[in-house]
């Protein structure tokens, strides 16, 4: 496990077009999420940085639901890692209760496009001048990985309620960390 800082993609930058399978069965497209707000965090199910803080999305996505839609895209190659598999992930997403997608980007093209580099790693999008999403916020969740209980600061929080208050979020925007993406050779 390769410990990585996500890369602070600039603000402003588009939100690519998708569609990917979900795990419930249907193929999702960006156009389809219409809340004023966009969360999409890249995620796997074998990291250990995600497996500690995936139950806070989950929470952030009941929190936020109609005001900012959650989606979650594993692009992990599945070959080399069996456990973020299609069907793993149809396993997990069931076990944990995910309330949002969880979208598979097996061609890796989507994680790519967003200059995601680790899992999780979180964008959030608001609307864009003339259409489309732009970037917002990429950063961290919250200021304890480890222990939910222990979080004094909620940054991913805080920019979803700004952005939905109207305003950019505010504050320095300190990068998320997690296990590399493990990107196909």
């Amino acid at each position: 496990m390769a410990l990585l800082e996500s890369t602070m993609v600039p603000l402003g930058t588009p939100c690519p077009s998708f569609a990917l399978p979900g795990v419930d069965g249907r193929t999702y497209a960006l156009d389809e999420f219409v809340a004023p707000a966009l969360l999409v965090v890249v995620m796997c199910n074998h990291c250990p940085y995600v497996q500690a803080v995936d139950d806070r999305i989950n929470a952030l996505a009941r929190t936020f639901a109609g005001r900012c839609d959650v989606v979650g895209i594993s692009p992990n190659d599945a070959d080399a890692y069996p456990e973020d598999s299609f069907p793993a992930m149809q396993a997990r997403a069931a076990a944990k209760g995910y309330v949002f997608p969880y979208l598979f980007d097996e061609d890796q093209a989507v994680a790519r496009s967003m200059g995601a580099v680790c899992t999780p790693d979180f964008f959030l999008y608001g609307a864009g001048d003339g259409g489309g999403r732009r970037l917002v916020y990429r950063g961290r969740l919250d200021d304890n990985w480890k222990d939910g209980t222990s979080v004094t600061k909620e940054d991913l929080r805080e920019a979803i309620e700004d952005l939905l208050r109207g305003f950019p979020p505010e504050g320095v925007q300190k990068p998320s960390m997690g296990c590399s993406i493990k990107w196909k050779a």
